[in-house]
């Protein structure tokens, strides 16, 4: 806990002064009750009830203040507060294997279903964009807080070839931070690698380049992250841990959802046949390293059930947030308590 007033905690100072201040009046009392000739007398004067009773209030009174001073110098906390002024990317597989049907009615048509009740529970205030990825990586739908056309952009994936995981971290970056430019050189020199919106290579340097944003703690920015479904292995495009790392130098979390079975999938087409696994060390090390989490779905209900617990993962954001209203909150409960019991108990107020 912080203080944004620190100095005013010299009012503290005070407190024993309070304390030295009550033990002085009590002795006072004492002493003007001896003046009394009669011992029933200086018990009425001592006040009724048992002796540690009577400090009961006082003891609360001056909880009270200690609190009411300590409110006074605006206390502050890293709290988790729900927030809906938030940008969410959900990077969604396309490659070939994705209409394998070990996840029914298959792989593509339970991501869309799990991305659509995801969507539809987002808080009005969210803005959600999409990236389809397969052998490249697009930006079908900017963020945006219109429920629609982002729900139209998920009904229109289509199956593509290979897989670029590496592309879909670069080019769900650039959705978040638009005016940034990303350079990461292909891991596959015959592949174009990434592409944004604007159909230009994420991975070739840019003309003027731009200043780098200077790196912050992985997982820190807490307006923004990234939900990644794949089912395969990287085939071509930039390496995807390499793309994990710009991500957690940004403070951008990559939650990573592995889709399909343990033993995984063959792929039967023309005269060919083709056992599709998934990669999930390499999901586990990307969510390491960006401070978010892998999810492993092996059906529909699965990848319903990770969507649904990722929506309360992202609604709540570490803020440092000024917490002087429950101290002075928690000061006024004291005080009242304080006053009740001395009229209860004495008849009086303190």
């Amino acid at each position: 806990m912080t203080f944004l007033w620190p100095d005013l905690l010299w009012l503290l100072a005070a407190v024993p002064l309070v304390v030295a201040a009550y033990v002085f009046a009590l002795r006072r009392r004492k002493k003007a009750a001896l003046r009394y000739a009669s011992l029933e007398i200086v018990k009425q004067a001592m006040g009724p009830g048992p002796s540690l009773r009577r400090h009961v209030p006082p003891a609360l009174f001056l909880a009270a203040l200690v609190l009411l001073i300590v409110a006074v110098a605006r206390p502050a906390a890293v709290v988790r507060l729900p927030t809906d002024d938030k940008t969410i990317i959900l990077a969604i597989d396309v490659s070939g294997s994705m209409r394998a049907e070990d996840v029914q009615p298959n792989r593509l048509a339970a991501a869309q279903a799990a991305a659509r009740q995801f969507v539809n529970d987002q808080p009005s205030g969210t803005k959600v964009g999409l990236v389809a990825f397969a052998g490249t990586a697009a930006l079908v739908q900017p963020p945006t807080r219109g429920r629609d056309e982002l729900l139209a952009a998920i009904d229109r994936l289509d199956l593509q070839r290979a897989t670029a995981i590496g592309s879909a971290i670069l080019v769900s970056l650039k959705g978040i931070f638009p005016e940034s430019e990303f350079d990461l050189r292909s891991s596959n020199p015959r592949i174009g690698g990434a592409r944004a919106p604007g159909g230009y290579s994420l991975d070739r340097a840019q003309e003027p380049a731009r200043q780098q944003a200077a790196p912050v703690p992985p997982g820190s920015y807490g307006s923004a992250a990234i939900i990644l479904l794949t089912d395969g292995v990287t085939t071509t495009g930039p390496d995807p841990i390499e793309a994990a790392h710009m991500a957690a130098e940004r403070g951008i979390r990559v939650f990573t959802v592995g889709v399909g079975t343990t033993q995984g999938e063959i792929l039967r087409g023309d005269g060919w046949s083709m056992r599709v696994r998934l990669d999930e060390q390499t999901l586990k090390t990307i969510s390491d390293l960006t401070r978010g989490e892998y999810f492993r779905a092996e059906s529909a209900t699965d990848l319903k059930q990770i969507y649904g617990s990722l929506n309360s993962k992202l609604v709540l954001e570490r803020k440092q947030t000024e917490i002087t209203a429950l101290f002075s909150a928690a000061a006024a409960l004291l005080a009242l308590v304080s006053a009740l019991l001395s009229l209860a108990w004495f008849n009086r107020v303190l």
